[in-house]
């Protein structure tokens, strides 16, 4: 699966992948190089000196919104991403921080929550692209990684499987309208389990085929 922009949005696209080098450079693409404010992630291992290289990118709510269905509506997220290179081998660790906004599941408000993420990617040069996991090949013609849609699904994956309020944080008056329809929705079970007093009987009989 990979990421296509699509009127200024990216929509996620289902393809069979028979050359793993088409794969990477397709999904591995100028996605972060069009967002201003994200250039940094797109990674030039070629042309870093050997030893530590650090460079630090900031997320905003463009960034966030240009992503089709995501489920982070806004957000103002600090990235710093360390990049260890030696002659055959390179590390790239980042760290994730900041602000997010999401939808609380119980009165669909804006909910922020803090973002701390941590992630390791190992590099390495090869014949051709591939990505396996957290190990991505690259090769002499091709050797930039963009890490900007992997730093985006670690922070998604970060988040826990409920996004709610705090208690008595949320909305009132969603919170209020919730109540009366639980209410409601009690008072017809109840409705529909009481039994007859004139069928009751019924229960305690045994029929025989």
């Amino acid at each position: 699966m990979i990421y296509e922009k699509e009127k200024g949005k990216y929509l996620l696209k289902k393809h069979n992948y028979s050359d793993s080098s088409l794969f990477i450079r397709q999904r591995i693409s100028n996605f972060a190089a069009e967002m201003c404010s994200t250039d940094k992630l797109n990674i030039d291992i070629k042309n870093l000196p050997e030893g530590e290289s650090v460079v630090t990118a900031s997320l905003n709510d463009a960034f966030f919104m240009s992503i089709d269905n995501s489920e982070i509506s806004q957000g103002d997220v600090h990235v710093e991403v360390s990049i260890r290179k030696s002659i055959h081998f390179s590390e790239i660790r980042f760290h994730a921080t900041g602000t997010i906004t999401v939808t609380c599941d119980r009165c669909l408000d804006p909910l922020d929550m803090p973002v701390d993420v941590r992630h390791l990617l190992a590099v390495k040069y090869g014949t051709e692209r591939s990505e396996d996991d957290d190990i991505i090949i690259i090769t002499e013609e091709e050797p930039t990684v963009d890490i900007a849609w992997c730093v985006y699904e670690s922070i998604v994956l970060s988040l826990p499987v409920k996004h709610v309020h705090a208690p008595g944080k949320c909305n009132p008056a969603m919170i209020n309208m919730l109540n009366e329809h639980s209410a409601t929705r009690s008072d017809d079970t109840a409705e529909e389990e009481a039994i007859d007093p004139r069928w009751s009987a019924l229960k305690d009989l045994h029929f025989d085929n």
